[in-house]
């Protein structure tokens, strides 16, 4: 439970990161930045969980072998598969919350996540112009504001618009504000100009107004028509997609997503096997498991690297998608080869006969 919590913190923490724009340039409130950090707790859990499993087997056995109880254990009659046992339940248990998380808790989550960052981005009345700092209103437009009054309207301003490549534009003006229109919101400016610079004459042309709206229809999006991403989708969505325009160049993206929405819970069988294999395969030793140790280690991260390797290449190459459960088979093919050997074994030294002197 600890390392579980402990991941989850660390990785939590580093994903929160992703909200410091929100908070800084919309005046995302603590409770909302909370709010968005939980949405994003699924979308982890199922990676950490397994890891979690591998790391508490690791120590649970090991600290019967250092208290000497596992050779207790093996002296009372329990083989090795008596004592993996326990974990094998548990990685059950862990296998069966993972399914729970990939298949419902993901893609709702982070659907509610990508919806309500996009109301908060494209909601232009919480964005915090703040005095003296260069703002990202929109992608690709930046505005600068040297004041502004109690009533909101906003003094000295400056706004450089890159949204045609090749093609940016600086406007400024003496005061402006944010408002709606029927044709949808926009930044008002008064007593301006506006500088563009032809490319291929390398002449600067500039414009004086009195009045200037520059349009913002990025906010003007329905969210309901919001491109929903492979990981806001459910798993059948993930296997028929849309015949739209996104939709078909990321068929890749979805296959990939779906497999490893499928594939990721049996990994906590597979780093179980790892883990038992390499403290139940073998000769004890009460000084101390800790090569074995590193071994597990080793076939864990390699198991891992693997599985995330292979989630590249079928987003990629989507007849690769079988791999992913190879990759699987083949860890707890090589864990029940060593756990198995090692019964043999013990079955061949208690069946062994001393011979007369």
């Amino acid at each position: 439970m600890l390392i579980s919590i402990g991941l989850t913190a660390v990785i939590w923490l580093t994903q929160s990161l992703r909200f410091v724009d929100m908070i800084v340039n919309k005046g995302l409130s603590l409770s909302a930045f909370l709010y968005f950090s939980a949405l994003l707790l699924p979308t982890f859990l199922g990676v950490i969980l397994p890891i979690a499993l591998f790391s508490a087997i690791l120590f649970a056995y090991n600290k019967l072998v250092i208290d000497s109880e596992m050779v207790s254990l093996r002296s009372a009659g329990l083989g090795p598969w008596s004592l993996a046992a326990p974990a094998i339940t548990l990685a059950t248990f862990v296998c069966v919350i993972v399914y729970a998380i990939n298949l419902y808790f993901i893609p709702a989550s982070y659907r509610e996540f990508k919806s309500r960052q996009f109301i908060a981005r494209a909601d232009f009345s919480s964005v915090l112009l703040q005095e003296g700092v260069f703002t990202n209103l929109i992608e690709d437009v930046t505005v600068y504001v040297r004041t502004r009054d109690s009533s909101g309207k906003l003094h000295g301003i400056l706004v450089h618009d890159s949204r045609v490549a090749g093609e940016p534009v600086t406007m400024m003006a003496e005061r402006g504000a944010l408002v709606k229109t029927e044709q949808g919101p926009r930044f008002v400016l008064l007593n301006g100009n506006r500088q563009e610079i032809n490319k291929l004459h390398g002449q600067l042309s500039l414009l004086y107004f009195d009045s200037y709206a520059l349009d913002l229809g990025h906010f003007a999006e329905d969210p309901a028509n919001r491109w929903r991403e492979p990981r806001e989708r459910y798993l059948h969505e993930l296997f028929n997609p849309g015949d739209g325009y996104d939709d078909q160049r990321n068929l890749g993206k979805f296959w990939a997503e779906a497999h490893q929405r499928i594939v990721t819970p049996l990994f906590a069988f597979a780093l179980t096997g790892i883990a038992l294999a390499a403290l139940l395969g073998g000769q004890l030793n009460r000084r101390g498991q800790w090569r074995r140790i590193l071994a597990g280690i080793a076939g864990a991260f390699a198991f891992e690297a693997v599985g995330l390797g292979l989630v590249n290449a079928v987003s990629k190459t989507p007849s690769l998608a079988p791999l992913m459960y190879v990759n699987v088979v083949i860890a707890l093919a090589i864990a029940f080869f060593i756990l198995h050997r090692r019964i043999r074994g013990s079955s061949a030294r208690r069946g062994a006969t001393p011979r007369p002197a």
